[in-house]
């Protein structure tokens, strides 16, 4: 609808151009126009060509007689552009711990999608984002991670406080109707619940405010956020260290994976499943969010399972988050999409206290973990290739173990409808 309200100035332009200096022939007028009217026309086929993928999947069918999404979901380009405006730049997502950016000064930089941002805390100590582009010409300002007391641009040497504020604009002498106010980075609604930084890329903001944790943790995960906050979100716990892996599939294969109801870890992970009470498995569904747990084997002391005892605790934060618990330990993974066939899987690794200088039971409970992701990076991989045979359309549920997995696909089509 937008573009076809863009026409009618296109055209006039033509027109005025014509009859005053007539500088095109009448055959590059009507090419102009032929192209504007071949691109509306084509961006209508476009969308109802996402629509359409959308409605391949029927969330009204009961998950015993379910279809899964089909494959085009976790193979096309044009879908993934979907969910980025529908699903990843609405509400909180989660982009990483309050252990990045713990000191005065200091920041972190990611991507999701084609947005650029920065986290930062100010002198301080007031919690910033922004998009992490210049104001100037476009290019990045900060890169990974670090301290310092300002961004500064490396292609023109504009630079800005941590407060998003443009200190110094180079080389502008003659410059007219500049306003440095309305050149200062453009921010992004930041906020903090348990030991995780949560961005909100939806809604443009003016000014930095700080968010309540309870009205974030609720928006963000609904009646679970008291549950998770008292049953093993533990801000009390240490920060170990991160591990990266880059995997060959689609976002969603990843999702798919750990919301299987444990169905898959007899069969992929036969080290992790003799510590396990598979039979114990349960799945709860909230509004965004699946919890699974399972009652676990042996454990390291009983004192160290207090707050759990040995049940493991697996819960899956809509769209792309997750958070482990089991006794002491708790990972999160946090997946990232890098395009219809490649994601990007961020663990963060929190331990008691009190065991953080066990190097045996670290360095045990790390490898242990390392050998786990190296199974489900192998099976995911798999599973992308698979989705783009032309022999695989669409599955099915198993109705006992696979609610979460329905739920998520579930949770996906709406957002994609709306």
């Amino acid at each position: 609808m937008a573009m076809m309200m863009m026409m009618n100035p296109i055209n006039l332009q033509f027109s005025n151009l014509n009859k005053i200096t007539n500088p095109y022939p009448n055959s590059r007028i009507q090419q102009a126009r032929s192209l504007n009217s071949s691109l509306i026309t084509n961006s209508s086929h476009h969308n109802s060509s996402f629509q359409s993928l959308v409605h391949e999947f029927n969330p009204n069918i009961p998950i015993q007689q379910a279809l899964t999404p089909p494959s085009s979901w976790y193979t096309s380009p044009d879908f993934l552009s979907l969910e980025f405006h529908h699903v990843f730049f609405k509400g909180w997502q989660a982009v990483g711990c309050m252990e990045q950016v713990q000191e005065a000064n200091s920041f972190f930089t990611g991507r999701l999608g084609n947005i650029e941002y920065v986290v930062c805390r100010d002198e301080n100590g007031v919690l910033r984002a922004f998009h992490n582009v210049c104001r100037h010409h476009a290019s990045l300002l900060a890169f990974g991670s670090g301290k310092g007391t300002c961004f500064t641009c490396p292609y023109h040497g504009w630079t800005y406080g941590l407060n998003g504020s443009l200190l110094k604009a180079t080389r502008i002498t003659g410059i007219k109707n500049f306003n440095v106010k309305d050149f200062g980075l453009v921010p992004l609604r930041v906020a903090i619940w348990g030991p995780f930084i949560l961005l909100n890329f939806e809604t443009k903001v003016s000014s930095q405010k700080g968010y309540d944790d309870d009205d974030v943790g609720t928006e963000w995960l609904g009646s679970a956020s008291k549950i998770l906050s008292t049953n093993g979100v533990d801000t009390s716990l240490s920060y170990l260290c991160r591990r990266e892996y880059t995997i060959e599939c689609n976002w969603k294969v990843f999702c798919d994976n750990y919301l299987d109801g444990g169905y898959h870890v007899p069969f992929a992970h036969k080290d992790l499943a003799s510590g396990l009470k598979l039979d114990s498995y349960s799945t709860i569904i909230y509004e965004n969010v699946s919890i699974q747990g399972c009652d676990g084997g042996e454990v390291k002391s009983q004192e160290d399972f207090d707050r759990l005892g040995s049940k493991s605790l697996y819960a899956f934060i809509y769209p792309n988050f997750m958070v482990n618990r089991y006794g002491p330990w708790m990972d999160t993974n946090l997946v990232i999409p890098l395009g219809p066939r490649k994601c990007k899987v961020i663990f963060d690794y929190f331990l008691d206290a009190s065991l953080k200088d066990d190097e045996a039971f670290v360095a045990k409970s790390l490898e242990d973990s390392e050998k786990v992701q190296m199974e489900d990076i192998m099976l995911c991989e798999s599973v992308q290739r698979g989705l783009e045979s032309p022999a695989y359309d669409c599955g099915r549920y198993a109705p006992m173990v696979e609610k979460a997995m329905h739920h998520f696909h579930c949770l996906l089509h709406q957002n994609l409808i709306k």
